[in-house]
């Protein structure tokens, strides 16, 4: 479980403690999945795009198939109340943008597996890869502390928001990127 940690939906108090580990290192290595393959050799690899991970269903996940496209990155909690309430406007905004915009979950904060899958499958958000981030690599590689917080990449990997945002907000932000 990631340190310091905020209240369901409040902002973080302090930053966080930096990684024990490289940045590049945020799990297992492997291929992509879900992503479209928007190669890689088309688009620069930015920094923020270079970790792998696992997805909640145990799939190989490389951010780095994301570079090229604006990137919505969703980091939730199974147990968050609020999380649940936000995935609708996760959903509606992924279905929105389609291929134009990467959206990835990032689920944490002690969750464990089978109520990340749970979550996923109760909420309607298996349309996009969900992270299985228990041990909180990449939720540290963001500096984030609190679930039902958004990171939001553009196209060219940069962070462009970090933060809460309420579904308009959400919306009008992907809108603008996906322009």
């Amino acid at each position: 479980m990631i340190g310091s940690l905020a209240a369901c939906g409040a902002e973080p108090a302090a930053p966080p403690a930096v990684p024990a580990q490289s940045p590049q290192a945020a799990s297992q290595p492997s291929a992509p999945v879900s992503p479209s393959p928007a190669s890689t050799s088309e688009a620069a690899v930015a920094q923020s795009l270079r970790f792998t991970a696992t997805t909640v269903d145990g799939k190989p996940f490389d951010a780095a198939a994301l570079a090229g496209k604006p990137v919505v990155l969703w980091f939730w909690a199974a147990w968050c109340p609020k999380c649940r309430a936000k995935a609708a406007d996760v959903v509606a905004v992924q279905r929105s943008h389609g291929d134009a915009v990467h959206v990835v979950g990032v689920a944490g904060l002690g969750s464990g597996k089978d109520a990340m899958r749970r979550f996923a499958a109760d909420t309607g958000i298996t349309a996009f890869a969900n992270l299985d981030d228990d041990r909180g690599d990449v939720w540290r590689r963001f500096d984030v502390t609190t679930q039902e917080y958004f990171v939001v990449l553009d196209r060219a990997g940069n962070i462009v928001h970090r933060g809460t945002l309420n579904g308009q907000q959400l919306r009008e932000r992907v809108a603008a990127l996906a322009a």
